[in-house]
């Protein structure tokens, strides 16, 4: 197997949590958003946050626009962990913490490698390829 089929593989399985967690959110976006506003973002971000999530999983694969988008993944996981997860004293969301983290650090990859050989980034010529 080559950089090229992992880079996609990452790719693949990076976006399609975001993809996934985008459409699960579209059955109860306000509910969404009313979760949302217990982490001090105003419940009116809700749609726009959805629609990140799956335009940006979505690209991810694609591997449309991969540095940026991964960049701006890393960002949301970062935050999302730190507003909805931190609690020291519960266990089991410092895990949760640790897992956006860890999410984050595989972004932040894809960001510096970019989408590699098998992605439009690729095809538009617009990106060096690992």
């Amino acid at each position: 197997m080559t950089n090229t089929t992992f880079l996609l593989a990452a790719r693949i399985l990076l976006g399609l949590l975001f993809v996934v967690a985008g459409l699960g959110k579209l059955g109860d976006v306000a509910g969404f958003g009313g979760f949302m506003a217990t982490g001090g973002i105003p419940a009116i971000l809700a749609w726009p946050v959805v629609l990140f999530e799956i335009i940006a999983g979505l690209a991810l694969i694609a591997g449309f626009q991969t540095r940026i988008t991964a960049l701006a993944l890393a960002g949301f996981c970062v935050l999302s962990g730190l507003l909805y997860h931190f609690d020291p004293a519960d266990q089991m969301q410092m895990t949760q913490v640790l897992k956006n983290l860890g999410l984050a650090g595989g972004y932040l990859a894809l960001w510096v490698t970019g989408a590699g050989a098998w992605s439009l980034d690729a095809k538009l010529g617009r990106t060096a390829t690992a």
